[in-house]
């Protein structure tokens, strides 16, 4: 009896000694659900564990010294150790997990997905474009473009986060790879990799013994409910370390945004802010898909050392992904006899048209294969509606159709090859209406009705056999000045006999506004495939409509000569699937909400996979709706 009464005794005493560890910090998950915590919580943070400083390397990269082989690991760093041995296997299916009950469980849930979500995409090479523009303050515009910059590249996914450019001349000049740009001689010269970089937090180091965690609040975004926390480098931890804000979907707890820059910097560099956006793509993960950064105050007395904005955009992460057409078990082959009354044997001139589609398929099969152009989809059904109201009414009849598709970069431009007209989509985005699309498009298509066909030397396919970052080097549809003019020649005739003859006022006050902006944005109006719309900062195509409608006023708030990009055009990073914007109309209430041509934030109204609701594209401030 009294053999029992110990026992007793002694598991009373275990039980109210393991109550009595629990930490005080690790308030319940539902406390949290009725309201915020505290703003001066205590962080939430490990006991003791070995910190592990990383510095940058003069590619940018953080370098990781190696732990004494005495020490323990932090449970952080042995799942991480243990996650590289697998690159390519995925983290563990959220919804198997248990849910957490505390924040300090929500913490190690999101730093446990962060890593889930890189081992996820290491072996993607995703499509990376930063365009960027300086600014100079405008008495009555604000800052508005001074100069821009433009990178284009695929991002290794993997351990570097490494980059390499479509762009080869813009590998000149640059000296180190460091995050954001460096100083040197007095001149910022921007280095392309640290546009890039925010697609993680922490690329190396993203855990408890390198960081301090504080939870702020809840906040939705879009249809997304989110935990907020201020995330802060310990001291101690190396150069280079996120100093910011994360977003945490309260579901599976991925990271949804990162808002902030990195700290500190090396000497005579400069780490730029960041707002970094992600869409919820595939089951279970948040792809990176869109960076806005932003240096600069215009304040009274503040001399500005740099001034600019950026877009940095991300698709292609499926495009090494094969799908059923790939599959030998899918091809099928039928006995067809060929029942037609012609010959077999095509005419000269049959085949040549057969030769020039054979060129302009082998053309369009390459840049979608190479990610710079989207698949066929419902933007491209828009633009064939518009050409299609230019040939019916001017009686076109050619021996085949025109087709129409959306290049995926920003710059200004269109080309055609064959019977295949091709838009970008940072033309599509500043195009404030339809009848400004059908002067576009009506270039390419007297082109096309003129005969002057390009790119039949693509016909021999050895000619497709180049890397995907050679693609503008060994690509190109630049038509001879007197094609040009007569192209243009007979796009005015195309337009004066369509719908859109009483519109053409729109179509002279865009390029009035795309003249006025032309010295600043060289880079924005340097074509890599086609014809420039603008020669030495004077905008030369269909330069006749340039000179009708009224005179260009920025006083005129009812008079949108020009969007924003990101006005019109949003892309699905996974995919490159295209999709028109849809968005309500925004007053404007000053001069300054026109901003033509700009860039502007990102803010995209965020969405679950498999909810019915696509993720949306990035607002713009001036989307008039048009």
């Amino acid at each position: 009896m009294r053999t029992w009464k110990w026992m007793f005794t002694a598991a009373l005493l275990v039980s109210v000694s393991a109550a009595g560890q629990q930490p005080a910090e690790s308030q319940p998950l539902s406390a949290a659900a009725n309201g915020p915590l505290p703003t001066d919580a205590q962080p939430l943070s490990v006991g003791s564990v070995p910190q592990i400083a990383g510095r940058p390397t003069t590619d940018g990269s953080a370098q990781t010294a190696a732990a004494p082989a005495a020490q323990p690991q932090a449970p952080q760093a042995q799942a991480s150790s243990s996650q590289g041995q697998q690159a390519t296997a995925p983290a563990p299916t959220p919804s198997a997990l248990p849910q957490p009950t505390t924040m300090d469980q929500v913490v190690d849930r999101f730093i446990e997905r962060e890593h889930g979500l890189m081992k996820a995409l290491a072996n993607r090479t995703p499509v990376v474009e930063t365009y960027l523009q300086n600014l100079s303050a405008d008495p009555q515009l604000g800052p508005v473009p001074s100069d821009d910059h433009y990178f284009l590249g695929r991002m290794d996914m993997g351990e570097t986060v490494d980059r390499k450019d479509y762009l080869k001349e813009q590998e000149k000049g640059m000296q180190t790879r460091l995050m954001g740009g460096f100083n040197k001689l007095f001149k910022v010269q921007y280095q392309p990799m640290g546009f890039s970089w925010m697609v993680y937090a922490d690329r190396t180091d993203f855990d408890r013994s390198h960081y301090e965690f504080h939870y702020i609040r809840r906040e939705f975004l879009g249809d997304v409910r989110c935990l907020v926390f201020d995330v802060t480098p310990k001291k101690g931890s190396g150069k280079g370390r996120f100093l910011g804000r994360v977003w945490v979907e309260d579901q599976e707890y991925n990271i949804v945004r990162l808002n902030g820059t990195y700290a500190p910097a090396p000497r005579n560099s400069y780490f730029f802010h960041m707002d970094s956006w992600r869409l919820n793509l595939i089951p279970g993960y948040w792809v990176p898909a869109y960076i806005y950064s932003e240096e600069g105050d215009f304040s009274a007395g503040v001399k500005n050392k740099l001034a600019f904005k950026a877009q940095t955009r991300i698709w292609g992460y499926d495009l090494k992904k094969g799908d059923k057409d790939d599959e030998l078990t899918q091809i099928r082959v039928d006995s067809v006899k060929d029942e037609t009354p012609t010959q077999q044997d095509a005419s000269p001139l049959q085949a040549e048209r057969q030769w020039q589609q054979q060129a302009e398929d082998n053309v369009i099969e390459r840049l979608t294969r190479a990610g710079l152009l989207a698949p066929e989809g419902d933007v491209d059904h828009i633009l064939q509606t518009v050409v299609n109201n230019l040939e019916v009414t001017n009686n076109i009849d050619l021996p085949r159709p025109v087709r129409t598709r959306v290049l995926l970069t920003a710059p200004l431009e269109t080309f055609s090859v064959g019977n295949t007209i091709v838009i970008s989509r940072g033309l599509i985005d500043v195009l404030p209406d339809e009848a400004s699309l059908a002067a576009v498009l009506s270039h390419e298509l007297a082109h096309i009705v003129l005969g002057h066909n390009l790119g039949s030397k693509y016909a021999f396919n050895d000619r497709m056999l180049f890397s995907d970052d050679s693609t503008y080097a060994n690509l190109g549809f630049k038509h001879i000045p007197e094609e040009e003019t007569a192209a243009d020649k007979k796009a005015v005739d195309l337009l004066n006999n369509s719908p859109y003859a009483q519109k053409l006022d729109n179509v002279g006050l865009f390029l009035k506004a795309l003249q006025n902006r032309a010295p600043q944005l060289n880079a924005l109006l340097t074509t890599h495939l086609g014809n420039p719309l603008a020669e030495g900062a004077t905008v030369n195509r269909l330069a006749t409509l340039a000179t009708k409608g009224p005179a260009l006023d920025n006083n005129k708030l009812d008079q949108v000569a020009a969007l924003p990009l990101g006005g019109r055009v949003k892309i699905n990073p996974w995919d490159d699937k295209a999709e028109m914007v849809k968005t309500a109309p925004v007053a404007i209430t000053s001069a300054r909400d026109k901003m033509p041509f700009e860039v502007t934030p990102f803010f995209p109204r965020l969405a679950r996979f498999g909810t019915g609701t696509a993720p949306a594209a990035p607002t713009t401030a001036a989307n008039t709706g048009n």
